[in-house]
């Protein structure tokens, strides 16, 4: 009988998919990081417990081109400054990537909040123009010039805030207690340049980032850089206390509780 391909995978075949993912090559991104001040109350309010503030009312929109094998990625995320247990990190609320394959591990593994989305990032000259939009939108738009080069940044470990989590079958909250994951980046960078220009927040009901204004710009640059990333759970969460936050996740939050037509399967 020939193969059948949804059947089950040998162990072999599972340790050499295993195997081949952590002999990946070094993947350089080039890529806008957009540095600002916003409201203090604003960014309180989009983190769910435990996370707190940190000292400054930090936001930080990252838009990349990812040099994978094979094809480009277009990633993006947009974070909040926010600490937990003495680590302080990023609590992003939107991550668009231009391909499906790149949301699935980090949702399901991670629970990173990865959307399909369009991400640009465009060089003429000196002129420098970034985006991300999703439903025609785009929601976050940097543009400058560069005006300069940086003197390269030792490698740095960067902590990114996740919760992961399975809504419910009859929609009344989890199927399981949500967990808290903490997710170290290494990164190095192999180019960077300042640039002069600013940061424009779009209103939209999907994205609605510019609840989250630019008070005062703390720096925009543009770098080719690679990093890695580890996880781990550090500590399972409140299911009700996180449970206000879900919609955060998705442009409706109806569609927790979208389901297949009686009849249709």
């Amino acid at each position: 009988m020939a193969r059948v391909r949804y059947g089950a995978r040998s162990e072999a075949e599972i340790a050499a998919a295993r195997a081949a993912s952590a002999r990946l090559p070094d993947i350089w991104s080039t890529g806008v990081v957009a540095l600002w001040e916003s409201d203090p109350d604003a960014v309180a309010a989009v983190l769910p417990p435990p996370l707190k503030p940190t000292a400054r009312p930090l936001v930080r929109v990252n838009i990349s081109k990812v040099d994978l094998p094979g094809y480009p990625l277009g990633a993006g995320s947009f974070a909040v400054a926010a600490a937990h247990d003495g680590v302080e990190g990023w609590y992003p609320l939107v991550m668009p990537m231009t391909h499906e394959r790149a949301l699935t591990g980090g949702r399901e593994v991670f629970g990173e909040p990865k959307k399909l989305g369009e991400v640009t990032v465009e060089r003429d000259g000196l002129v420098v123009r970034a985006a991300l939009a999703r439903h025609g939108i785009a929601f976050v738009e940097v543009r400058g010039a560069v005006s300069g080069d940086l003197p390269l940044p030792e490698p740095s470990r960067k902590t990114d805030f996740y919760f992961k989590f399975l809504p419910a079958v009859d929609g009344s909250g989890f199927d399981a207690d949500p967990v808290l994951v903490h997710c170290v980046r290494g990164e190095r960078v192999r180019r960077l340049e300042r640039v002069t220009g600013d940061v424009v927040l779009r209103e939209s009901m999907y994205d609605p980032v510019a609840d989250l204004p630019v008070r005062e710009l703390v720096g925009i640059t543009l770098g080719e850089k690679t990093t890695d990333q580890r996880g781990r759970v550090v500590e399972r969460v409140d299911a009700r206390a996180l449970l206000p936050y879900v919609h955060q996740r998705y442009d409706d939050p109806r569609q927790l509780l979208d389901g297949p037509p009686e009849g249709s399967v």
